[in-house]
């Protein structure tokens, strides 16, 4: 990843083909040793290709596969389902924040 941050840093700084040696002296410029294998493979995948066509790229595949948004109404369900216990729990949990709430009589308050 630091390799890629430092190969997009040299792309916005106007490289537009940057080459193992730019990435590695700016990893370098900032005290981080560059692994050279992962580097030269980094560097070989994106030879000759455009970053803003690769960003715009991933983009368009990110945006089609599921963030997850529907797994928290599979499990809101399976909550409903089980209502009466949930419910039995609030009532206890109710009861225990009273208790905490009646702390405030100790004869001070927080901005005392």
């Amino acid at each position: 990843m630091k390799h890629l941050a430092a190969y997009l840093l040299l792309g916005l700084g106007g490289n537009t083909s940057p080459s193992a040696s730019d990435v590695k002296s700016v990893l370098e410029s900032v005290g981080i040793e560059a692994d050279d294998e992962r580097l030269d493979k980094l560097i070989e995948e994106l030879s000759g290709k455009d970053i803003n066509e690769l960003i715009a790229e991933g983009s368009s595949k990110l945006a089609s596969v599921p963030s997850g948004g529907a797994g928290g109404a599979g499990a809101a369900s399976g909550g409903a389902a089980a209502g009466g216990a949930a419910a039995a729990e609030e009532k206890v949990e109710e009861k225990e924040e009273e208790k905490e709430e009646s702390d405030d009589d100790m004869g001070f308050g927080l901005f005392d």
